[in-house]
C-alpha cells in the first residue's frame, strides 16, 4: 500500500460495511451473552491475533484465532488484542467472537479502525471488554462520545495517541488507559523513542501502553523502565510462541530509570530545535556553568586513555543538577561487567545512561547496562548497515575515529546521507559549523566536546554559549539559566 495507508483502510472499511452492516454479517447476538473480563490489571502484557501487516504482509495466513489465543494463555497473557480489521491485516469480528468464547475469563481488546458509537455497541455486542479509538481519525467531539459509550457499557477503552495533536484530544477525555503507538498509521514507520516523547505530555492519572515496535526482550524492558504500565505486541508475539514468556520476565524485572523519560521531556519542549549534550566534561565549574547555558544533557568521559577523562567524585558532585548525565566508556566485545567505578554511579543516580563507544555487540551493551545508547564510528555509508543490529531507541553517530570524547573529525556527509534514523550527530562540531550542520541535516541532537575547549577537558563558556545559541537560534534561548 502506499499514500496515507491509515486512510485507506478506513475508506476500504467504510465501503465494506456498507454492505455487509456493522455485525460484518457475524450472526451477533442482540445483547452481550459472555462476561466482562478486567482490562490490563494486574499484567500489564498485551499479546495480538494479527495474520498480516500493510507494512510486513504476510505474518501467519492461517492462523488459527483461538489457537493463537491459547498460546498466549499458555503463557500467562492476561489481556489478548485481538485485530478485526479485514482490510490488510486479514482479521474479523469472528475472531474476537472465538477468542472471547475460548476464554471468557480473559481480557479481549478489540482493535479496528472504529468509527462512532454504533461500532463500540457492536464490539459490546460482540464480547470485547475493551476497545481501540484511535485520537488521530476521530474528532475531539466524536473521541469524548465513543469513550463515554464504552464506559456507559462497563467496557474499557484504550486511547491511541500518536503525536501532541492527539495528546491534546485525549486531555478532553482524561481516559484511564492510554496507548501511544510508535507507528506512524500514515507511513507505517517506527520510532521507538516517539511514545516517551509524547508521554511526557500526559498530566492526569492514566495507565500508559508503549504499543508495536516491540520484538525483542529488551524493547520491553525499555518500554518499562521508560515509565510505561504495558505494552502492546503483535507480529513477533505470533511468529515467535515463546516471546510472550520472555516478555513479561522483562516487564517485571525492569526498574524505571529517568534518562529516556527526561530526554523525552526535553524534545517535546525543544519542539523541532535539535538537543545539545556537552561531553568531554572534567571540572565541575564547567558541567554547571553548561547547565546554566542550557545544555540538554551532559557526557564524562571514562576512558583511561582519554585527555578529558572524569573523577567520579566530581559526577556524584553534580547529583543535583536534574538533566540526564551520560558516562562514555569503552568495552571490548564479550565484556562481563563494567567498571565497578563506573557501575557505582549508575546504581547511586549519579550517572543516568552509558554511551556504549567500543566494540560492543548489541547483546553486550543491554546486559552491561540496560539504560545506554551506542556510538558508532561508521567510516562510509556501505558501514551503516551494521549499525542496524543495535536495539536502543537512538544511534550517536560519531566520526570515523578511535578516540571516543573528542577526536575533532567530522562525520562524513555521504554516511548522513544514508541515515534513516533520527539523527543523534558528533564528532567535529563547533559554534563556527553547528549553524550549517542543524540547517543541512536537522539532528535531533548534537553532541560536542573539543569543539567548545579552550584546551583539552577544559570548557569555554564563551564557546558553549555560541554553540548552544547557534545550534538553536530560532528556539530557546542559551541565556535562560538552570531548567
Amino acid at each position: 500500500m502506499s499514500g496515507n495507508i491509515r486512510d485507506l483502510i478506513v475508506e476500504q472499511r467504510k465501503a465494506r460495511l456498507a454492505r455487509t452492516g456493522r455485525d460484518e454479517e457475524c450472526g451477533l447476538p442482540f445483547s452481550r451473552d459472555l462476561p466482562l473480563a478486567e482490562f490490563l490489571g494486574k499484567d500489564g502484557l498485551i499479546c495480538e491475533v494479527k495474520r498480516r501487516s500493510p507494512s510486513r504482509g504476510v505474518i501467519a495466513e492461517g492462523l488459527d484465532a483461538a489457537g493463537q489465543a491459547q498460546i498466549y494463555v499458555d503463557s500467562g497473557v492476561r489481556n489478548i488484542s485481538v485485530l478485526t480489521v479485514s482490510e490488510g491485516f486479514g482479521g474479523s469480528l469472528e475472531d474476537l467472537r472465538q477468542v472471547k468464547r475460548a476464554f471468557p475469563n480473559i481480557a479481549v481488546l478489540r482493535k479496528d479502525f472504529l468509527f462512532d458509537e454504533t461500532d463500540i455497541d457492536v464490539s459490546w455486542r460482540a464480547g470485547a471488554d475493551a476497545v481501540l479509538l484511535i485520537a488521530g481519525m476521530l474528532t475531539a467531539d466524536r473521541l469524548a462520545a465513543m469513550y463515554g459509550k464504552a464506559k456507559s457499557l462497563g467496557m474499557e477503552a484504550l486511547l491511541e495517541i500518536h503525536d501532541f495533536g492527539d495528546l491534546e484530544k485525549a486531555k478532553r477525555v482524561r481516559p484511564a488507559f492510554v496507548g501511544i503507538n510508535s507507528r506512524d498509521l500514515e507511513t507505517f514507520a517506527i520510532d521507538p523513542l516517539l511514545p516517551v516523547k509524547v508521554r511526557s505530555g500526559i498530566d492526569w492519572p492514566a495507565k500508559a501502553v508503549y504499543e508495536s515496535g516491540v520484538s525483542h526482550p529488551e524493547t520491553a524492558a525499555f518500554a518499562i523502565s521508560s515509565g510505561f504500565d504495558g505494552i502492546l505486541v503483535g507480529e513477533a508475539a505470533v511468529k515467535n510462541p515463546g516471546l510472550a514468556a520472555r516478555l513479561r520476565e522483562a516487564m517485571e524485572t525492569a526498574g524505571f530509570s529517568k534518562f529516556w523519560p527526561l530526554i523525552g521531556k526535553r524534545l517535546r519542549e525543544a519542539g523541532n530545535a535539535p538537543l545539545v549534550k556537552i561531553c568531554g566534561l572534567t571540572r565541575e565549574k564547567d558541567a554547571r556553568l553548561a547547565a546554566g547555558l542550557g545544555a540538554d544533557a551532559l557526557g564524562f568521559v571514562f576512558w583511561s586513555d582519554s585527555k578529558r577523562k572524569a573523577g567520579a567524585e566530581m559526577v556524584r558532585a553534580l547529583r543535583d543538577l536534574d538533566l540526564p548525565k551520560v558516562g562514555v566508556v569503552v568495552s571490548a566485545p564479550g565484556s562481563a561487567a563494567l567498571d565497578p567505578r563506573i557501575r557505582g554511579l549508575l546504581e547511586d543516580g549519579s550517572l543516568d545512561a552509558v554511551q556504549m563507544h567500543g566494540g560492543e555487540t548489541a547483546d553486550d551493551c543491554f546486559r552491561l547496562w540496560p539504560t545506554y545508547f551506542k556510538a558508532v564510528r561508521p567510516g562510509n555509508a556501505d558501514a551503516v548497515v551494521g549499525a542496524e543490529a543495535y536495539r536502543c531507541p537512538r544511534i550517536l553517530l560519531d566520526a570515523s575515529a578511535e578516540i571516543p570524547g573528542g577526536s575533532g573529525e567530522r562525520v562524513e556527509e555521504g554516511v548522513l546521507g544514508v541515515w534513516k534514523r533520527p539523527l543523534w550527530l558528533a564528532g567535529g562540531l563547533t559554534p563556527e559549523n553547528i549553524g550549517a550542520v542543524v540547517a543541512n541535516w536537522r539532528p535531533e541532537l548534537v553532541d560536542t566536546a573539543s569543539g567548545v575547549e579552550s584546551s583539552p577537558g577544559v570548557k569555554s563558556g564563551d564557546m558553549m554559549r555560541r554553540f548552544i545559541a547557534n545550534a538553536r537560534p530560532d528556539s530557546r534561548s542559551a541565556m535562560n539559566g538552570c531548567r
